[in-house]
Order: structure tokens, then sequence, then C-alpha cells
């Protein structure tokens, strides 16, 4: 019975420091958002490049 009370006065005080390392020492980010900014456009012009290939006739 000695043994069963110390393992779990064990896990549990295991348990309770886990649980408080969590909840201190978390990093605590500031998170900004900016949605005004305008989306950087690369290119303005569209180029639409059909490569017009002409084919000698086969005469088949």
């Amino acid at each position: 019975m000695p043994m069963l009370l110390t393992i779990t006065l064990i896990l549990s005080t295991l348990v309770i420091v886990n649980l408080l390392l969590l909840k201190f020492s978390c990093n605590k980010t500031i998170k900004i958002n900016k949605i005004d900014k305008k989306p950087i456009v690369l290119k303005t012009q569209f180029y639409n490049k059909e490569d017009k290939q002409i084919l000698a006739p086969t005469g088949s």
C-alpha cells in the first residue's frame, strides 16, 4: 500500500509541475494584423504570346 501511495504522489506532483511549467513558460507573442496593405503587383502588362508556326505541306 505505501508503494501505491508513493507512485500516486510522485505522478500527481509531476503532472502539477508540468502544468505549471506549461502555464508560465509559453512565449507571449503580439500578433499585428495589417490588412490595409495593398498587394504588390510585379507585372502590370500581360502578354498573349501565340507562337504561330507555318508548317510545310506534306503532300499526303
